[in-house]
């Protein structure tokens, strides 16, 4: 008998390009054969026509064949006052009751993850930080990154808990932020004070720009590599805990030289 394909279910707010080469790259690896998994849902928080980034996504979803399904979190937040969260996501799980999947995977996906909705589902998140790094999105996490004068970053996939960013690690990569890529920019700003270097150059400024490029140039593989993991059995969620094949808890995967390798491999033709 053939075992069925794992289950992913995709979640995304959809507001940017980040977001889309997420599911782009993710889907393309299915279609190469590289992730032997199944994607029977995607599901964005935002509807058509609420904002220009999304209705890409939900374009690029559609082109891809995959079912979409949408919940407008901002018409909730704008009608329902205290509590939009519980019947935002009551809603959420209703239109989710005729899909099956094994594992949610948040990449993209702007909302904190209420009680409900995290308790019904084992769901990971792409946090765009080391375990025990900044919070926040990713222009955050930057800026805390610059004002802090951190020496390295990284992004990790990590457990989703009502609590920001808060919950177990699964896997992570890291990289340094110091050396020949970044040297010079840090010396261009050596004394400013973080509010002035906001004033002037926003997220324009280069190291800013640097940080980030060189962020979002692993997470693509991060993700996809912790979904393969997940699929092929090396790392399972029991009882809220990240555990191996044989179901000992881990700390999570350093995925650091596996990601880098990918990161200086020349994109596929």
């Amino acid at each position: 008998m053939q075992q069925q394909p794992y289950k992913i279910g995709w979640f995304s707010t959809g507001r940017g390009e980040g977001s889309r080469n997420l599911l782009r790259s993710t889907v393309n690896s299915i279609i190469r054969g590289d992730l032997k998994v199944d994607i029977p849902f995607v599901f964005c928080n935002r509807v058509k026509g609420e904002h220009e980034g999304s209705d890409e996504f939900l374009r690029l979803a559609a082109n891809y064949n995959l079912p979409v399904v949408c919940v407008s979190s901002k018409k909730y937040k704008q009608e329902s006052g205290d509590g939009w969260r519980s019947r935002f996501e009551a809603e959420v799980m209703q239109k989710l009751e005729p899909y099956t999947f094994d594992l949610g995977v948040l990449a993209g996906y702007m909302l904190i993850v209420g009680r409900e909705l995290c308790g019904k589902y084992p769901m990971i998140n792409l946090h765009p930080a080391l375990p025990g790094g900044p919070i926040g999105t990713w222009q955050e996490v930057i800026w805390q990154l610059i004002e802090k004068k951190s020496k390295e970053t990284g992004s990790m996939m990590h457990l989703v808990t009502p609590i920001l960013d808060g919950g177990p690690v699964v896997s992570y990569c890291k990289f340094s932020i110091r050396g020949k890529s970044f040297d010079k920019y840090w010396s261009e700003i050596k004394g400013l004070p973080l509010w002035e270097i906001q004033k002037h150059e926003a997220e324009r400024n280069p190291l800013f720009v640097e940080i980030r490029k060189q962020g979002a140039a692993r997470e693509i593989p991060l993700v996809i590599s912790t979904i393969k993991a997940f699929s092929e059995g090396r790392i399972k969620i029991d009882g809220g805990k990240v555990v191996d094949a044989k179901g000992k808890p881990i700390k999570g995967y350093d995925l650091s030289r596996e990601i880098d390798k990918k990161v200086k491999e020349p994109p596929a033709a």
